[in-house]
């Protein structure tokens, strides 16, 4: 594709609920769909238009739904299987239907796209399936490993193959891994984790990390909104899904610690779905006896789904953020607070750990060891000196590195590469 220059992308990204306005928290609907959405605003104010495809299983949306303020740049939903919900680790009987439908809009439509970039594996899959009746380039991004996944998630096999699906998403990962013209990972770790644990090499791999809207997620000034009514005066904040892997209950552990040093700061939890399901309300459950347990009732505020007008404020007021994932490929609200000059304690087990240095721009933490992770937060909230150092660094490294606009200038190097 060297020489060709660019004029239609089709992106896709088929599970979870899809739409121009993201409506973060809902289930499978988190770091991925800001991803695609922000990935494609910028490269179409290139001058490249974007399509996104994804599943149509709502219908009250519009099939064509075009991006506000994006000229350019348009959600498509297309139809498979019935008209429900199918969480993404049991959506893989209806991507045939999903890419023969895709394929026929596609052509009734009478569209044309340079190339096809599918997001995580069941996007893969349909991608490589239409990319080869046109004929056209195929590229993909895993976001997540299933076999890294499972190593990091443990628990009994059966119980975890059951929940996850972990060998048929294993699988058709190595067959979309084989098949495509070239993939990206989000960091070098998932790399190595391609070779430790698929024992896949090749040649055709480019790490590109997410990028972060830095117009909205900045340094707080005077004319932003102040929250303070909502929250309180000093808090740690954490925002992420609400899911068993994202280390809640570690989070609660290392924070009971925190506050036997420190009685003047309270931990905020943020995230969800505006309706949480079964899954999410098990895991609210097992946060709120942990809560009352180390009788923390009056220190812990969880605030359930936030709203995309406070997310910005959220961070810039925060005293700290924590990310205490036993999995996360990368951890995208990391960035953000970064970009908000909050500094940051994440886990050691994500992506994210390709961005912070320890003790420049960030601390890595092991969430499952309570007292590291507590003593890592106790040091910034007792040393102004150096958490305003890290948060600054933190700030400078999105700003300098991090922005979409350079991820978009990346990602079209990477198409024409290949």
């Amino acid at each position: 594709m060297a020489s060709q220059r660019l004029k239609n992308i089709a992106l896709l990204s088929t599970h979870g609920y899809f739409d121009p306005v993201p409506q973060l928290g809902q289930t499978d609907t988190g770091g991925q769909v800001v991803y695609v959405l922000e990935l494609a605003k910028s490269i179409a104010r290139t001058g490249i238009n974007v399509d996104i495809y994804t599943r149509w299983f709502d219908k009250s949306k519009k099939q064509i739904d075009p991006v506000p303020d994006n000229p350019g740049v348009r959600v498509i939903r297309v139809p498979a299987g019935k008209w429900e919900f199918i969480p993404k680790e049991f959506i893989y009987d209806v991507l045939p239907e999903l890419a023969d439908n895709m394929i026929g809009f596609i052509r009734n439509n009478h569209l044309s796209y340079d190339l096809y970039h599918g997001h995580y594996v069941d996007a893969g899959i349909v991608a490589v399936d239409v990319a080869k009746v046109f004929q056209k380039p195929c590229f993909f991004t895993a976001h997540s490993l299933g076999a890294w996944k499972r190593d990091q998630m443990g628990g009994d096999p059966l119980e975890m193959e059951k929940k996850f699906n972990f060998n048929h998403r294993i699988s058709e990962e190595l067959r979309v891994f084989s098949t495509v013209n070239a993939q990206s990972v989000t960091t070098d770790l998932q790399r190595e984790k391609l070779f430790d644990l698929y024992n896949f090499k090749a040649d055709n791999i480019v790490t590109i990390p997410p990028g972060v809207d830095v117009h909205r997620f900045h340094l707080p000034d005077k004319g932003d909104i102040n929250i303070r009514s909502v929250l309180p005066d000093k808090y740690i904040y954490c925002l992420s899904r609400i899911d068993t892997n994202k280390g809640h209950d570690l989070l609660l552990e290392a924070f009971a610690l925190v506050i036997k040093e420190i009685k003047n700061i309270d931990l905020v939890i943020g995230g969800g779905s505006p309706k949480p399901k079964q899954r999410e309300l098990g895991v609210f459950a097992k946060m709120r006896t942990i809560i009352k347990e180390k009788n923390m009732e009056e220190k812990v505020k969880i605030i359930g789904y936030v709203a995309d007008e406070d997310m910005a404020a959220n961070y810039q007021q925060s005293e700290l953020f924590v990310l205490p994932s036993l999995f996360e490929p990368f951890g995208m609200t990391t960035q953000e607070a970064m970009a908000c000059g909050r500094p940051v304690v994440a886990s050691k087990f994500g992506g994210i750990r390709n961005v912070i240095n320890i003790d420049e721009n960030g601390i890595l933490i092991d969430p499952k060891n309570p007292e590291e992770f507590a003593n890592a937060m106790i040091k910034l909230l007792t040393n102004n000196t150096f958490s305003d150092k890290i948060g600054k660094a933190a700030y400078k490294t999105i700003q300098d590195e991090y922005s979409w606009e350079a991820i978009a200038q990346r990602h079209l190097t990477f198409y024409q590469a290949y």
